[in-house]
This record gives structure tokens, sequence and C-alpha cells, in this order.
């Protein structure tokens, strides 16, 4: 009659060895996938610092564009209460020369704001 045992009986060596093998390659498996975690973590962080900066970008442009077109409305509205042809080219003279300045500064703002993000620094 057969044994009940059926488990294999392997040499102790053989079986520490194994076993060793076995924790060795856990313990290179959990390293990986912790180092895949943190890899994940720190792309998405940068991800959501990059959106968040595009979404910011947005809003100051859009603030700038509101701020121009309430300038051009109040120069238009200046415009319907000149006096005379002297009058209009005196506001229009005022009107340029304050939008000019205004989207030289606008731009140099969006420019060193996007310049910044582009420059964000990466932990690695």
């Amino acid at each position: 009659m057969a044994s009940d045992n059926s488990r294999f009986d392997m040499p102790a060596e053989m079986r520490a060895f194994a076993e060793k093998g076995l924790e060795q390659a856990k313990t290179a498996f959990d390293a990986f996938a912790t180092a895949a975690q943190q890899a994940a973590a720190a792309t998405q962080t940068q991800v959501m610092s990059a959106q968040s900066g595009a979404r910011e970008l947005g809003q100051l442009a859009l603030r700038y564009t509101e701020r121009n077109i309430s300038s051009s409305f109040e120069f238009a509205h200046k415009l319907m209460h000149a006096k005379d042809a002297g009058e209009v080219a005196a506001l229009h003279t005022d009107y340029v020369s304050s939008q000019m300045a205004a989207l030289s500064e606008q731009a140099h703002e969006l420019g060193r704001r996007a310049g910044k993000m582009g420059a964000a620094p990466t932990s690695h």
C-alpha cells in the first residue's frame, strides 16, 4: 500500500537555497514595485503642476483680454463725446499709446510666466 505521505522530500540544502532565491525575488519585486509607484506619483505631480500652470496662464490671459476690451469700450465712449477732430486725434493718440504699453507689459508677464512653467525643476 502507498504511503499517505505524498510530500516531496527535498534535501535541506536545496530547500534553503530555493527559499533564499524566493525571498530575494520577492525583495527585488517589492523594490521594483515601490520604484514604479514613486515614478508614477512623480509623473502625476508634474502633470498636475503643468496643468495648474497652464490654467493660471489662461486665466491671466483672459483677465488681460477683459481689461483690453474694457479699455476699448472706454475709448469708444470718450470718442462719442469728443467735441472736435482735435480731441478725437488726442484721444486716439492717448489710447494707442496706453494700449501699446499695456500690451507690451502683458506680453512680458505672460512670457515670463510661461518661461517659468517650462523651466520648472524636475525631481528624480
